[in-house]
This record gives structure tokens, sequence and C-alpha cells, in this order.
């Protein structure tokens, strides 16, 4: 017999005894009353896991449904799988298909097929249906390094081929089946179809949206809402990378291999600068004066704000610099939550009122004092900032609340121009695995906040769900809003990034909730082959408020 510690999803611990070789699935059909969503995957000794592993000593095991980002992974890659099967199933099995970015609370995907229509994706979606009701087995075995380079040798031209040869820290990853469609995995899958009973497929513009449940929201599929302007910023994206003849991530690595990467690093740059010099000259012929930007966290927004005050001085315009943190209530006139703290990415964290005056009072041409907040002391500071606009001269305001309309209420909407900023990564590991964009945001938090504020790898892993919980109340409801979308991403930066994260990864214990993450991370990273020298990278770039060297912040 062993002795398990488990960790149920709705938090409730319990030690039970089982004959060795007993899984976490059985485990979890145990209690269903502490199951409150599927569980999809389970972390045992800190060490992300399939449901059907068999446990043969005492351990501490966590079962993780969907609001875990790794049970949130481990059903997007499931569903990609039969999604894949069902696609080769009604197209035929040579039909290339492009996972490509995330979009509408799902996955903008391209069938490279010319019979697509909504005949043809209805198929799609009865085989997938089909495949679900009679709960497909989906099979998984772990494979090295050679045995991976075996299983795609026979077309060494593939994505799949061109990151591992070129990748030489990818040591190993996971040989997944369900029905005749296989292929590789860089996490554990669920172990059959029937655990997939919440999605949607639906076409949308030049491709199709494979849809599922949002990670707040485990046990139903989210209404559809079209992100127009998010599409086509990442339609933006995928132009530039045309440009820099780098779609995967294959391609990034060959660059640095062959020492030719300074010349994207360069192109990149450029791209992100002629990007803002038109933002500028929107905003200019808009005649617009408040100039409101918001986005998530480790976006680049102070970078991005004060580029943007540079190209606008380059036309002609005097931009006045501003930040909505300064608008925070004193600390002694918030109230704190039942824990005692104060929210300061709430909106009521926040003087609206003054706020809305100052930027009247500023647009009327009145001399007014700007505060500056003391985050020591929690209070806002009179006096350092008195000053006054002149007429048509623009004010760049830079805050997470920049897009929600009661930030600006009072202020009249004919003087707002609203930027929603984030790093939109379109580039891709190969045609079936993307590179989620809150990987890349919470890597460049990692370095930045180990370099400014000494935080450990491990506590802004222990922080990421709760920022990434602010974001979906206080920042992503509100991007519809914005008159125009800035993508943030650098091009090469996840070779610049593992320099720095990795080392910090490699630190966090094993005994640590953290640790499997963490593994992820590093299991994430070693696609890339590593950018060692960075010195190619201007003191300008939005890159280097994360790693170091900026001139803007």
């Amino acid at each position: 017999m062993i002795r398990i510690t488990v960790k149920y999803p709705d938090g409730y611990t319990r030690e039970s005894e089982a004959e060795a070789g007993i899984t976490p699935q059985q485990l979890a059909e145990r209690h269903p009353e502490h199951c409150p969503y599927q569980v999809l995957a389970c972390s045992v000794n800190n060490v992300n896991e399939r449901l059907t592993a068999a446990l043969k000593e005492d351990c501490e095991l966590e079962l993780l449904d969907m609001r875990s980002p790794y049970g949130n992974m481990c059903y997007q890659s499931s569903l990609s799988l039969i999604y894949l099967e069902a696609v080769h199933h009604v197209f035929g099995k040579d039909t290339r298909v492009t996972i490509a970015n995330s979009l509408s609370k799902g996955l903008f995907t391209v069938i490279h097929s010319p019979g697509i229509s909504d005949e043809s994706i209805r198929k799609v979606s009865e085989r997938m249906k089909k495949t679900v009701s009679a709960d497909m087995m989906i099979s998984e075995k772990r494979i090295n390094r050679q045995e991976m380079l075996d299983y795609l040798k026979g077309d060494k031209d593939s994505e799949e081929y061109r990151l591992v040869d070129t990748a030489a820290d990818l040591q190993e990853c996971l040989l997944v089946q369900a029905g005749e469609e296989s292929g590789l995995s860089y996490c554990h899958l669920v172990p059959s179809a029937g655990y997939l009973k919440l999605f949607d497929v639906r076409r949308y513009r030049n491709g199709v949206l494979l849809r599922f449940p949002h990670y707040l929201h485990p046990d139903v599929v989210p209404p559809y809402e079209e992100q127009k302007q998010m599409y086509e910023a990442f339609s933006e994206e995928t132009h530039w990378e045309n440009l820099m003849n780098v779609r995967f991530v294959a391609d990034l690595n060959q660059m640095v291999l062959t020492d030719n990467y300074r010349e994207l690093i360069m192109l990149s740059e450029a791209l992100h600068e002629k990007k803002v010099a038109e933002i500028a000259e929107m905003i200019h012929a808009s005649q617009r004066r408040i100039i409101l930007i918001a986005g998530p966290s480790s976006s680049g927004k102070t970078s991005f704000a004060k580029r943007l005050c540079i190209q606008l001085r380059v036309i002609g315009l005097k931009p006045l610099y501003l930040g909505t943190d300064d608008y925070f209530i004193d600390r002694e006139d918030l109230i704190p939550d039942e824990n005692g703290e104060v929210d300061y990415e709430s909106l009521s964290a926040v003087d609206v009122n003054l706020f809305a005056e100052q930027m009247n009072d500023l647009l009327a041409g009145k001399k007014v004092d700007i505060p500056s907040f003391d985050f020591i002391e929690g209070k806002k500071i009179y006096g350092k900032r008195i000053t006054s606009v002149e007429e048509g001269q623009p004010i760049v305001i830079e805050g997470i609340h920049g897009l929600n309309p009661a930030m600006t209420t009072g202020i009249d909407d004919a003087e707002k121009f609203k930027i929603y900023i984030s790093p939109l990564t379109q580039l891709n590991i190969d045609m079936h695995h993307r590179i989620p964009t809150t990987d890349a945001r919470m890597l460049r938090r990692m370095v930045r906040d180990y370099r400014t504020r000494g935080h450990s790898a491990a506590q802004t892993i222990h922080d990421w769900p709760d920022v990434r919980a602010g974001e979906e109340v206080y920042i992503f409801p509100y991007n519809s809003e914005a008159d125009v979308f800035f993508n943030s991403q650098c091009l090469y930066e996840l070779a610049v990034l593992k320099k720095y994260a990795e080392p910090l990864l490699k630190e966090i214990p094993a005994d640590t909730p953290e640790y499997s993450e963490a593994q992820r991370m590093l299991g994430f990273l070693s696609f890339f082959v590593a950018i060692e020298d960075d010195s190619a990278i201007a003191n300008n770039s939005i890159l280097r408020e994360f790693i170091g060297g900026s001139i803007l912040v």
C-alpha cells in the first residue's frame, strides 16, 4: 500500500491509502464532490503528469481541471488532436492545417484546401462529436530526441523536423495518437475524447475557429464575440513575419545558428517604429487630444507611450505624458477586501472624478496641479507638477483602465483616441503548435521583476494567476473599445529572453508548488536557440523595458 496526499480542484486535501498502481483518474473518481469540473490532468510531486499514470510510491498529488493553466493547455492540445483527425477524415490525410493563434476565446486555424465551405466545416464538427461520443482513446508515449527525429525523418523539410534538428535543448516529447491521427505533443493529453464534450467549430474569414470553454467558466463554451481588430493585428504580424522570412521557431533558430539574427532584430525594430509613426499620424489627423493607452501586464505600455510621444513631436505636436497610477485614491481612504488587502488593479482604487476634472481643465487651457502618487506613503503628492497645455497639444495617458469608458466618464468622447497594446505572438512552434501570448508575457515579467524588484521566478509564477484574473476583469473586456491595436511583440524576443529566464527557472526547488510550471516553461524555452549577444537591440526597444538598457523607462 502507498500513502497519497490528494489536493482536489476545490481545494480540499485528503490523505488516502491505496494499492500501488492506482491512477490519479481513479482517485478523482473516489470523490467527485470535490471535483466541480472535469479533471483533465494532474501534478505528482510537483511534476505535471497524465491522469492514467500509475502511482507506485508515496506522493503528493494535485488534480487539475480547466481552471489551472496546465489543465487548460491539456484540453486545448487534446481538442486540437481530434480536430486534426476530423479535418483529415473530411478533407483527406494529406491536407495541411495551421493552428495559428488565439482569437474569440478559441483558436484560429487555417485548413489549406480549396474545398472549404459551411457544409464541409459542419462535417468536421460532426466527426468530432462522433469521436467524443465514441470516447476514442488518446494514447501517448514519451520519446527521446533520436526517436523524434526518426518519427519525422520522412519529411525532413517539415517545420517539426527542422525544429527538432535546430533545437539541441529539445530532448524529449510525447508521441500521441487518436485513431489514425498521430503527432508530437509537448504536454500531456486527456485519456480519451470523452473528456472533450464542450467545443464549437465555425468558419471565420479565411479560416476556422475552434472554440472551447474559458478557464474562468469551465462548463460552457462562451458566447461568440468577433474580434475584428485582434484578427487584423495578427494578420499584420503575419505580414511582418513573411517580410522577415520567419514564420516558425525553426526559422528563427536557423538565423541564430548562422549568426544572421542581427538583421532580423533591426528589421523587427524598424517595423515597430514605422507602426508607431503611423499611429502618431492617425492621432494628428483625428485632432483628438486625450490619448489613452492600455494593455495587459508586460505589454510594454511605458516604452510604447514614450516612443509615441517622440513620434508626435516629430510631426510638430507637444504631448504631455501622464500615468493613471498617479490618480490612485489615498490608501487611508480605500476600503480593504475581506483579506485586509487593497486591490490597486480595481477601477475603484482610482479617483476617476479628479482625473476627469483635471483632464477637462487641461483641455480648456487651465493650469492644473497634477498629483504624483507616493507608493511608500500611500497618498497623492501635490505641488510638483503644476502645468497647462497649449491648444491642440495632446495628452498621452498610460494605464490599465484606459479603455474602460468608466475611467473617462465626463470627458467628451470626441477628444479620446484609444490604443490597445499587447505582444500578439504569431510565430508558431510548428504547424500544429502555437506560442501562447500569455507565456511570452510571463517571461517578460519574470525577467523584468527579477532585475528591477528582486522578485524570484517562483514569485512571478505564483502571482501570475492573479495577474491574469485581473486582466480578465479590467482589461480584456474593453479591448474592442480601441481605435487601433499595437502589437508589441519582437519577433526575436523569446530567443533573447531564454538567456535571462532559463537560469531563474532552474533555481526553483523541486519541492515548491511552482516547480511544475517552471519545468513546463523550461520545456517551452527548449524550442529556442538562445541569442547570447543582444547588443544589436536598440536602447529604445520595447524589449529593453524588460531585459534592461532602456533609455525610455
